[in-house]
């Protein structure tokens, strides 16, 4: 393979590693986000604790809400994945949100892990590529003489 081939080869694996940066770097954005919904979630429970009922915003649809009041602060219905929710104590939610939490963060790590090997192979191709195009122009200017 000629130095030509091998450029055009660099540049399409960096291009390649670029998009799988940003894919990964967007799933970090999106575990983080979950992960702070989780953590509000658990902050409500807590808030919600020993209250015989709470006022609260009840969302209508189409970003409207109307108020209404909470009168058992005691269960909650929550999501356990696949689009099925049972409803659980308070303490039982919250042991839910932190298995969630955990495993989030397990995916999160490993994320972010990827993320990192990603960007050090960037790092290490692209001065490879850079000196491979100098020195192809470099070549190209000599024999035009």
């Amino acid at each position: 393979m000629d130095d030509q081939q091998r450029l055009q080869q660099m540049v399409s694996e960096l291009s390649a590693y670029r998009n799988q940066a940003e894919l990964l770097q967007q799933q970090v954005e999106a575990l983080q986000a979950s992960l702070s919904e989780l953590e509000v979630l658990k902050n409500t429970i807590d808030s919600m604790a020993g209250k015989d009922s709470v006022e609260s915003l009840v969302p209508i649809g189409g970003g409207a809400f109307m108020e209404g009041e909470i009168k058992n602060t005691q269960d909650v219905v929550m999501s356990i994945g696949a689009g099925i929710a049972v409803k659980q104590t308070a303490d039982e939610a919250k042991a839910t949100i932190d298995s969630q939490s955990e495993e989030l963060k397990q995916n999160l790590d490993k994320t972010l892990e990827n993320l990192q090997n990603v960007t050090d192979a960037i790092a290490r191709l692209q001065p490879a590529a850079e000196k491979l195009s100098q020195n192809l122009q470099l070549d190209a200017q000599l024999s035009g003489q």
